[in-house]
């Protein structure tokens, strides 16, 4: 399995932060070595994957599984990352449980933009499907985007 970035071991109700190169891909730890996360639905072409969690995966929907571990993080660097602690307050943990185990085997809309493998792990640790790395995407978009107007339109130099 892939190495965690410290020595503390996860509990349950703890979001998983899994490092795939340039994404990272979210799950819920939900004891006993398990987790909860969205991953490709059965038949989906992943050939061109990393695993079968959605990376660069065409697809409009998502299927929410329950594995171990050490088979999603496979040879990737993870860490706990309950990222929103200072912003929101979490669920109880039997509540995040709970909610997550109700969810394994169904399937559901994907959007690697609104409803992708982070919105769901925060949705279910704090109610609010939050997802950093798109506003992050978005915010390096809106610099390059605007950068690339000023270069068109000769605005010359951009203060950012």
């Amino acid at each position: 399995m892939g190495q965690s970035q410290s020595e503390e071991k996860p509990k349950p109700g703890d979001l998983i932060e899994i490092f795939r190169g340039v994404y990272q891909h979210w799950a819920v730890y939900v004891g006993d070595g398990y987790v909860v996360h969205v991953t490709s639905p059965p038949g989906a072409d992943v050939r061109h994957a990393a695993s079968s969690t959605l990376t660069s995966v065409p697809t409009k929907k998502a299927m929410v599984r329950r594995e171990k571990l050490k088979e999603v993080v496979g040879n990737n660097k993870w860490r706990i990352n309950n990222i929103l602690e200072k912003k929101y307050k979490p669920r109880s943990p039997d509540i995040i449980v709970e909610k997550a185990l109700r969810q394994v085997g169904k399937m559901m809309e994907y959007s690697v933009t609104s409803k992708n493998c982070e919105h769901f792990a925060t949705n279910l640790r704090y109610g609010k499907p939050v997802s950093r790395q798109v506003r992050k995407a978005g915010d390096t978009a809106m610099v390059v985007g605007g950068a690339a107007a000023a270069v068109v339109l000769g605005i010359g130099a951009l203060e950012l």
